[in-house]
């Protein structure tokens, strides 16, 4: 006979505990989901109702053209492209370069290894907005002002830190023994690198080039920085420009961000069990 378990009720600091662990659970997740749910409903209004209703009430109709005046009207469709463009190809970049300082500074032993790597990983505390200067005289100088190329190169540099980190912690944890036997049977050093490590190494691959998509995806800053022509502006540069000098396009303005939102779900939804893995493969040793 099977044996039925039966859970033993809570008493005292158990039920507590258990109380106010759902409260909180229940307070982070209205805290995290109210703005994108007010931004849903706000995006449906008419401009009237935004500005003369309360912030909280209802559209008394869905206006689901507003989406459609994003779209068509503001020209939403090509922005999209660009970020599109855009991220793909720095992501790509990206990933390429980090997978390879990350396997050299994985496998190799050499004076200054561990030196070379925190230069790298610094990157990561370096606030990006300090070198807007550097960064735009660099492009500039280059002949990449304006240019996919000059965002392309500009977003694949600003990701290396934070990709070589985590590409790295995974490779440290792939068994040195299975890239000796590999050169025991006569495999060289590409055979292994594209053979072996690599795949081994796809859940910190996957969760680097999904945080490099997505910070390509939402900034703002170097892209408006280094992009004047309309021809060239991604999602987020776009945005802006539902606001002028004598009126705001409010609603559709939210409706374009409602849109911009969507494929950053998307890509967590789709890859949230690879971003987790990579993010705590190296956090137990042993």
């Amino acid at each position: 006979m099977s044996e039925t378990r039966v859970r033993a009720p809570l008493h005292g600091k158990d039920l507590v505990l258990a109380v106010l662990r759902w409260i909180l659970i229940i307070f982070f997740a209205v805290y995290t989901l109210f703005p994108l749910i007010w931004l849903f409903i706000a995006s449906l209004k008419t401009n009237y109702e935004f500005l003369a209703d309360s912030p909280f009430s209802l559209p008394a109709v869905p206006q689901w053209q507003n989406y459609v005046n994003a779209l068509k009207v503001a020209g939403l469709g090509r922005m999209l492209l660009n970020s599109v463009i855009v991220g793909v190809a720095a992501t790509v970049f990206n990933v390429i370069v980090a997978s390879m300082s990350g396997y050299c500074m994985s496998r190799f032993r050499f004076n200054g290894r561990e030196q070379l790597f925190t230069l790298f990983t610094a990157g990561i505390l370096v606030p990006l907005n300090a070198l807007m200067v550097p960064y735009f005289v660099i492009i500039n100088k280059l002949g990449l002002y304006n240019t996919y190329g000059g965002m392309i190169l500009l977003y694949c540099a600003i990701g290396i830190p934070m990709s070589t980190f985590l590409i790295r912690g995974l490779m440290d944890s792939i068994p040195m023994e299975l890239e000796e036997a590999a050169y025991i049977d006569g495999c060289g050093f590409f055979g292994r690198f594209f053979h072996i490590i690599l795949p081994l190494s796809r859940t910190g691959i996957v969760t680097a080039a999904t945080f490099e998509f997505l910070t390509c995806w939402n900034e703002f800053v170097f892209a408006n920085l280094i992009v004047s022509s309309e021809k060239l502006r991604t999602i987020q540069v776009g945005i802006r420009y539902f606001t002028n000098q004598f009126s705001t396009d409010y609603v559709s303005m939210y409706a374009a961000i409602m849109i911009s939102i969507i494929p950053s779900i998307i890509g967590y939804v789709l890859f949230q069990e690879q971003i987790i893995s990579g993010m705590t493969s190296g956090a137990v040793k042993g």
